[in-house]
């Protein structure tokens, strides 16, 4: 079974979706149809449509307006302007770990004008802040470096927050089918009949349901006969809809299945059951409510709140295409992004960034380009990376040397990996399996010989199967890591079991081996996948914990400092701001958070229930209990 066929998978497999192509035709040749999606390239498409209602202008016109220009700011006093004129504040009577190896502990801290102007002991300290200072007691609390989103994509988070979550524990409430009516009935009664007459769910897993099914049109049909319902799956490939919706979209047993997807049938009928799976839920794109530009904005506040909450001060918009980028860049002209925003384009978008006049590592009022995204491979949780051993179960209809796929050719790789340093930018790949970090890394190593040596720190994300040689050959070309380690808690029972097999799956995410060759990393939860939790990345980076309980690759494990690396200082370092934030220094930017307890001397098994009390942005607090 080939995987450039478009009807070849199934759900949770991150595809090709025509009825997006489309709207973002490439320049870059190399890349197949099926290539652009793989890894779910069209999720944050699919998921802007669904809430929106956006289409993409393809004419000659609309492709020639697509250049990214900078966020036209308005003059006069804006939340950053005022943190400069902000008085000195002593913060005193705590543990203060700087995350500075030249002073890693501190006695107190002092804060003015939205920077750190002192560290040290009390004494030193008040006396440079001044007489007038106010004075703060921790109270035996523990202040940080502000926790720094290193992955995630902040703007399709926001556009799913018009939907309800419907994810499974601990990332949302769902542990059954009957969890999943009523997390939907709430939706109705707190939206005032839902949005535009519909109720919208998101991220339903059914591996993870008690009843290990998928929901059907007679499971929401329990919800509402009289209102359209609509609910996504976890994938975000897969949507299902009750008896009403398909009606009001005109779905019947006389409906042929759309290029590119599959309408779901009851057994022994042509009769749809409600699940449309990739190329189908087209048919259900245009009747949905769309959101105004107001209304995506409350959402981007809605989820900078909760980033707060986790102690997060700078979050990460992986692969931005222009939707995305329409949106930060008008939080950042409103004035409304509470938390810095770091957007990695898409490489679809690489042309419509060269010939924009937004400048790379520019702050914009706390909106800033860091470089440009890839997209080389799948997810391991749904076996479409691309390994170099076979899947350890292959999924039904395919070869038994099934390996997963590649997003482009090498030579494309190569092409626009010699493109972004000959531009001078940085460059990210997306690289699940260990076959598209070979590729990856083979074409870093020829552009570094084309171009030469330099610090570009570009940077593997997800980097689940990297091996020994891979990582020795990273270290040789200054490129980084960066771990989705709670990998190991969301899917670790099913990569050992179904995925990559005991040994393979002991080894996902290999921090230690990282640590162990002095290497910098990052760690990351690559939100809306699962939440940005940061506590989550401390606990599964030292427990190495599954669902089940079961340690997943014990030699693999680190200490709480090094996991607290990869969420401040080494991420800093990853988004070139390791001079501004990261560490707990004079002169750098005072993002701050306040804990309460030391999670250095704490059990480790109680890591992901640190509680947050206090975050500060340039010191000012954005979230406090």
């Amino acid at each position: 079974m080939s995987h450039e066929h478009p009807r070849s998978h199934r759900s949770g497999c991150p595809c090709c979706s025509p009825y997006i192509w489309d709207a973002y035709r490439l320049r870059q040749p190399g890349l197949s149809r099926r290539g652009f999606f793989g890894a779910g390239a069209a999720l944050t498409a699919a998921a802007l449509t669904a809430v929106t209602g956006a289409r993409a202008d393809t004419s000659a016109a609309g492709i020639a307006a697509l250049a990214f220009a900078a966020p036209r700011i308005a003059s006069g006093e804006t939340r950053r302007t005022r943190a400069g004129l902000s008085g000195a504040t002593v913060y005193r009577g705590g543990t203060i770990r700087t995350m500075n190896r030249a002073q890693p502990l501190a006695e107190a801290v002092a804060v003015a004008g939205g920077r750190i102007v002192a560290v040290g002991s009390e004494a030193e300290v008040k006396a440079r802040a001044g007489s007038g200072a106010r004075i703060v007691d921790l109270a035996g609390r523990t202040m940080l470096p502000g926790f720094i989103d290193c992955h995630g994509h902040v703007s399709m988070t926001a556009l799913l927050m018009g939907f309800q979550n419907l994810a499974p524990e601990p990332a949302g409430p769902i542990r059954s089918i009957a969890d999943i009516k009523n997390e939907l009935v709430k939706y109705r009664e707190k939206t005032g009949g839902g949005r535009g007459g519909w109720l919208l769910g998101a991220n339903y897993d059914d591996s993870l349901l008690a009843e290990k099914r998928a929901i059907t049109c007679a499971d929401l049909d329990e919800v509402s006969a009289e209102q359209p319902i609509l609910v996504y799956h976890a994938s975000l490939h897969v949507v299902v809809v009750n008896s009403y919706a398909l009606s009001l979209l005109g779905i019947t047993a006389d409906t042929p299945n759309p290029p590119g997807g599959v309408i779901r049938r009851w057994p022994g009928t042509n009769e749809p059951n409600g699940i449309l799976e990739e190329g189908a839920i087209t048919l259900a794109m245009p009747r949905l409510p769309q959101a105004s530009q107001e209304e995506l904005l409350d959402l981007l506040d809605r989820v900078q709140e909760q980033y707060a909450a986790w102690g997060i001060t700078t979050a990460q918009d992986g692969a931005t295409r222009r939707p995305d980028f329409d949106l930060l860049t008008l939080a950042a002209e409103r004035d409304r992004l509470k938390i810095d925003v770091v957007a990695y384009p898409f490489f679809t978008h690489v042309e419509d960034l060269a010939k924009g006049d937004v400048a790379l590592k520019e702050d914009y009022n706390g909106f800033k380009i860091g470089g440009i995204k890839l997209m080389l491979d799948g997810s391991p949780q749904a076996k479409t990376a691309w390994l170099t051993r076979p899947y350890e179960v292959v999924p039904p209809g395919f070869d038994a040397d099934y390996r997963g796929y590649h997003i482009v050719d090498d030579e494309t790789a190569a092409k626009l990996v010699d493109d972004a340093f000959a531009r001078g930018w940085q460059v990210y790949a997306h690289c699940n399996g260990d076959a598209a970090a070979d590729q990856f890394i083979g074409a870093i190593e020829k552009a570094t010989a084309k171009h030469g040596p330099a610090d570009r720190r570009s940077t593997v994300i997800h980097a689940q199967t990297l091996r020994e040689d891979q990582l020795d050959m990273m270290q040789r070309l200054g490129v980084m890591p960066s771990y989705f380690v709670s990998h190991t808690f969301y899917w670790g029972d099913w990569h050992r079991d179904s995925v990559l097999g005991n040994e393979r799956a002991s080894r996902i995410s290999p921090v230690r081996s990282t640590i162990d060759r002095g290497m910098r990393y990052t760690l990351h939860n690559d939100s809306p996948v699962v939440p940005s939790d940061c506590r989550m990345l401390l606990w599964s980076a030292t427990n190495r914990r599954t669902r089940s309980g079961r340690v997943l690759g014990e030699d693999q494990r680190i200490g709480v400092h090094d996991a607290l690396r990869g969420i401040t200082i080494d991420a800093a370092y990853q988004h070139f701001e390791d001079d501004i934030k990261g560490s707990i220094e004079t002169g750098k930017l005072a993002d701050l958070v306040i804990v309460e307890r030391d999670p250095e001397t704490m059990d480790v098994s109680d890591l992901r229930d640190l509680h947050i009390l206090e975050t500060l942005k340039r010191g000012e607090t954005i979230y406090s209990i």
